[in-house]
């Protein structure tokens, strides 16, 4: 089976591995354009182009998927499959059928669930219980294509989009390599996703990670895991030149006191009052400073219950 893939970021990584490592062969990746990227903003490989080129497999980097010449490219590499992972961008119908068994996506939700960019962080958001993977047929939209297979994942407590991220990319590796077989075979009928149970994941910004302290106390747990690594949830302490804070990690705490209102503040962290209940800072992080416990902050900026977050 000669495999084409489109994919960027570390998502789409375990799934090209995964395909370089089977008996399939990947005759070309097609990745986003090289990007400014890290604290230095240098332009540096995307991470499935730099698994392609450690294993000798050709990249191609167009800035738009319309012009003829991505066609071509992609006739020339006389793909039975492709396979999408996470690459960024629609992918024009026209192209869709160039493989010989169309395209198949890696998609980080249980379709229809969360069509679109951000699907882990908006099912820790929303504070599911579970989400999962879908392998789907692709087609014109964005992420309606017929359901080919699906593996459900429990979400834990202790995951943040970070640790359900590594996990969901995994699961998808493997239940693509697994379904691959099956599928070209004509063994699996692909099944129109449901009307029923549409819902949107857009992209995040950064201003989602503003913490609202009128909101319920597991709210804000919630968006405090759903924002970790990235935009990262945060808050400011209120004065006359107020102070950000990056909140890493949190609990709820099952106590009463005002929206935004410091209401203990010492080694076991700061709890803060919340519309329902209160939610206590284990781990943070000041503006240009290093991420920190609650003890090893206060030690060095001293905080009083009665002082308030906004």
């Amino acid at each position: 089976m000669v495999v084409v893939f489109f994919g960027t970021p570390h998502f789409a990584v375990p799934t090209l591995r995964r395909l370089l490592d089977s008996s399939h062969s990947v005759a070309g990746v097609i990745t986003q354009p090289d990007r400014p990227r890290g604290r230095g903003q240098k332009i540096t490989h995307a991470p499935v182009k730099a698994l392609a080129l450690a294993r000798g497999i050709p990249v191609y980097q167009p800035d738009r998927l319309k012009p003829p010449e991505v066609a071509d490219t992609l006739r020339g590499w006389q793909a039975d499959l492709g396979v999408v992972a996470a690459y960024g961008r629609i992918i024009p119908e026209h192209l869709l059928t160039i493989p010989r068994l169309g395209m198949i996506n890696v998609h980080a939700s249980l379709l229809p669930k969360y069509r679109g960019a951000a699907p882990i962080q908006w099912a820790i958001l929303n504070g599911d219980p579970e989400t999962g993977v879908t392998i789907m047929k692709m087609n014109a939209g964005m992420d309606t294509g017929d359901i080919v297979s699906q593996q459900t994942i429990p979400i834990a407590a202790a995951d943040n989009s970070e640790t359900l991220y590594e996990r969901l990319a995994r699961s998808g590796a493997d239940l693509l390599v697994k379904t691959i077989p099956d599928y070209t075979a004509g063994k699996i009928q692909p099944r129109p996703q449901p009307d029923t149970g549409v819902s949107h994941a857009p992209k995040i910004k950064k201003e989602d990670g503003r913490l609202d302290w009128n909101q319920p106390a597991r709210v804000l747990w919630n968006r405090t895991r759903a924002m970790t690594p990235w935009p990262g949830a945060f808050t400011h302490i209120s004065g006359p030149q107020p102070q950000l804070l990056k909140i890493w990690a949190t609990e709820v705490v099952t106590r009463s006191g005002q929206p935004g209102e410091i209401l203990q503040a010492d080694k076991t962290g700061i709890v803060v009052g919340c519309g329902t209940d209160a939610l206590r800072i284990l781990t943070l992080q000041r503006e240009g400073g290093r991420r920190m416990s609650a003890q090893e902050f206060l030690a060095g900026h001293a905080l009083r219950p009665g002082q308030r977050f906004d």
